[in-house]
């Protein structure tokens, strides 16, 4: 982050201060909005809302290191009041981002986005000095505070964009003002908010709308909703995809242990990639992640060596949990749509290799009126697949609908339904054994993330 005092800060975003002793103080550590993540020296961000409001933890948050506090009203602690948070942080960030001018490369799609952020990042990262959004704040909060992480060594930010709305993609894009736009598909997820895929690739589409002339939107050829947006950009395209004539495209795709290799063909030349990372579906994500870099200036060799040795950073998205009791937990519960969860079996089949498999799925929310049917397809999925054991977690239409597709599959598993996460892991202690590979997976407020933690946790005490 750059060096701001508290002065500066109240300066750039009209606040005023209160309970502040001495005005020069600066801030020489990143700003956020979780107690949790601060560090001294950093900037601690009271932000209101129905689940949590940060004003009640602002002394926690001093006591910890931070130097001042953004908030809506005096804390009782060093604090910079504004009237409103979170335009206070568009200022901060707009005011960084003149400073720091970095080329920025924003990312969207309906999955994928975190993945192939992270591999953006890596990358990048041995072209030149690369930040990145954390984890996934893809929200207007996160993508501020993920540009306050930067300072003038900082030539690459690579953001990634979520959907929240109509408008919502482009407004987040104009603040930012990326030079690469990269769109990796248009899906299900949040069909419930959007009502339509028409209306969703809408949205998606801001963000190549939001490109300068000089700038590159790069587009999953692949997909159709997003190839046809590259009649809708200023800028010029740069496709990616599995096959010819995408400008970026893979040949050779194989997969060795659930991990996929591949030849990377750029306009710039040819070379061979294996990846780390888990699934097959991590080619089209490498293959953005390529045609940005390439963008960008990138060789590629120099690509194709940085995407093998990429390692899996995110949390809760394909990551591997071995237990020392022979159980290996394939932890992909950060998030679900029925393409992820497709992916996150097939995955689970590959790794398993012959061993028993076990799929544990929640609910996938935001669905709407498209949820019956999802479930269904996930189930399909499932009986076709060849998983050993489903554990439906939850109760409801869904779970029942995506229950009777796996029993009715050519390959039915064995089904172990449970009503919630805490009857979860009384389940598997249970029924899981040496040699079993277990995947867990729903979307995000289901919980199975905390579980998929407990789970490994309990047999590494």
């Amino acid at each position: 982050m750059i060096r701001l005092t508290i002065a500066d800060i109240a300066g750039i975003t009209g606040g005023a201060l209160h309970d502040v002793p001495d005005p020069s103080a600066r801030l020489t550590a990143f700003g956020t909005c979780y107690v949790s993540a601060v560090r001294p020296g950093g900037l601690y961000v009271a932000v209101p809302g129905s689940s949590r409001n940060g004003h009640a933890r602002a002394g926690e948050a001093i006591a910890a290191g931070a130097v001042c506090v953004l908030a809506t009203r005096p804390v009782g602690v060093p604090a910079v009041v504004v009237p409103d948070v979170a335009r206070a942080l568009e200022l901060l960030a707009r005011h960084v981002l003149a400073r720091t001018r970095p080329t920025v490369v924003a990312v969207t799609g309906s999955v994928g986005k975190t993945t192939t952020k992270d591999l953006l990042a890596q990358v990048l990262a041995r072209h030149d000095t690369t930040r990145a959004t954390w984890g996934n704040l893809n929200s207007p909060t996160g993508l501020c505070l993920s540009v306050l992480s930067t300072d003038e060594t900082t030539r690459h930010l690579v953001l990634e964009i979520g959907a929240h709305g109509p408008g919502s993609v482009g407004r987040l894009a104009s603040l930012v003002s990326p030079r690469v736009g990269i769109v990796l598909n248009v899906g299900s997820a949040h069909l419930g908010t959007f009502g339509t895929r028409e209306a969703l690739a809408e949205t998606k589409s801001e963000l190549v709308r939001a490109l300068g002339p000089d700038g590159v939107a790069v587009l999953n050829a692949d997909d159709p909703r997003v190839a046809a947006m590259a009649r809708r950009t200023p800028g010029r395209t740069l496709t990616f995809g599995t096959r010819r004539p995408a400008d970026v495209h893979a040949t050779g795709i194989t997969l060795r242990a659930a991990r996929a290799g591949f030849t990377l063909h750029t306009p710039g030349g040819s070379a061979p990639v294996a990846l780390r990372l888990l699934g097959a579906h991590q080619v089209h994500n490498a293959l953005a992640a390529a045609a940005a870099a390439h963008a960008l200036g990138m060789g590629t060799g120099d690509i194709a060596a940085a995407l093998s040795a990429a390692e899996p950073t995110a949390s809760g998205r394909l990551r591997i949990l071995q237990r020392p009791d022979g159980v290996t937990i394939v932890d992909d519960a950060y998030n679900a749509s029925a393409e992820s969860v497709r992916a996150g079996i097939d995955a689970l089949v590959a790794y398993a290799a012959g061993r028993r498999t076990v799929a544990v799925l929640g609910r996938m929310l935001d669905l709407g009126e498209w949820s019956a049917a999802a479930h269904t397809d996930v189930g399909r999925h499932v009986g076709a697949a060849g998983v050993q054991v489903l554990v439906p977690v939850g109760e409801g239409d869904d779970i029942t609908a995506l229950t009777d597709a796996a029993r009715n599959g050519p390959t039915p598993p064995r089904i172990e339904p449970v009503p919630d996460p805490d009857a979860l892991l009384a389940l598997l202690d249970t029924l899981l054994v040496a040699g079993d590979v277990v995947l867990l997976k729903a979307s995000h407020e289901v919980g199975l993330s905390r579980a998929a933690h407990l789970l490994h946790t309990r047999a590494t005490r």
